[in-house]
């Protein structure tokens, strides 16, 4: 019996378990109250565990609020890059890609807007840090194969310009100017901005 093949051991299926309700509730909880109202002990409680426990799988609501909404970037992204593919014009692919993920980040602003902090300025040697920096790079990496049918774009710009239209996407989506815009606000600053890129 091959390594991949063998039955997960009854002490990893209890700790995905405890994950998977700690993801839940933190979930819940930070979509009904907001990650400042919430407290960990608050998590713990509705995942029914202790908060020792909960602190070895986060070490701060940061990383729970990185697990949660990493799994919903990573979707966002999934959607946005699958209907991409289906359009032509560059522009309207690019904003393909941007627009579930600011509807993503939205869901909830304070916590899209801590999200962003956290992806930033958190330790990215952390697991969870680590995760949402390579959802990024992969946004960047679906923007750039988009870009690089752009008439104007020389390969080699394409990842150039993909970094840039990610930062006007997350700068315009954790501006605190910017904080009771709606989503289509949002996703016409964006598109005004990426059109000036692509009109160079």
């Amino acid at each position: 019996m091959s390594l991949a093949s063998q039955p997960v051991g009854r002490r990893e299926r209890n700790k995905q378990q405890k994950l998977d309700r700690i993801t839940a509730a933190a979930s819940e909880l930070f979509a009904e109250h907001g990650i400042e109202d919430v407290t960990t002990q608050q998590i713990a409680d509705k995942a029914d565990i202790g908060t020792g426990t909960l602190f070895l799988y986060a070490k701060s609501k940061g990383e729970l609020l990185l697990l949660v909404q990493n799994a919903h970037y990573a979707e966002a992204l999934q959607r946005g890059r699958a209907d991409a593919e289906t359009i032509a014009d560059v522009l309207d692919a690019v904003m393909a890609i941007v627009q579930p993920i600011v509807e993503c980040n939205r869901t909830q602003v304070d916590n899209g807007r801590t999200y962003l902090r956290e992806m930033v300025f958190g330790d990215p040697e952390e697991p969870r840090h680590s995760e949402a920096l390579s959802i990024v790079a992969q946004t960047e990496e679906a923007t750039a194969a988009v870009l690089g049918r752009h008439e104007l774009a020389r390969a080699s710009d394409a990842a150039p310009m993909a970094r840039i239209v990610t930062a006007i996407m997350f700068l315009s989506m954790a501006a605190s100017v910017n904080a009771a815009l709606s989503i289509d606000d949002i996703v016409r600053d964006i598109r005004a901005q990426v059109g000036v890129l692509l009109s160079r």
